[in-house]
């Protein structure tokens, strides 16, 4: 038997990993509605944020790996994964 945090196949893997990253969005939204709160504009917010991430990125994953990821992110956007609130037909 595993470690007790040691998932037991992919599956348990993927969950745990969906598991985190709910609770990472939820952490973001929190700090979107604060931000709002205090009267920061969602623009602006979202553009700290954006650059906060890349960075983080860049610190964890490097320059060149960072840069091809979003080489990948107008094709994403043309396409509709980042849009909420779309009609898939």
């Amino acid at each position: 038997m595993g470690m007790l945090n040691e998932p037991r196949d992919a599956e348990a893997a993927e969950t745990e990993h969906d598991r985190v990253k709910r609770c990472a969005m939820g952490h973001l939204e929190r700090a979107f509605d604060d931000a709002d709160s205090d009267g920061v504009p969602a623009d602006a917010f979202a553009h700290v944020a954006l650059f906060t991430a890349l960075t983080t990125l860049v610190d964890c994953f490097g320059e060149n790996a960072v840069a091809t990821m979003m080489a990948k992110i107008p094709e994403k956007i043309s396409s509709g994964d980042y849009t909420l609130d779309r009609t898939l037909q």
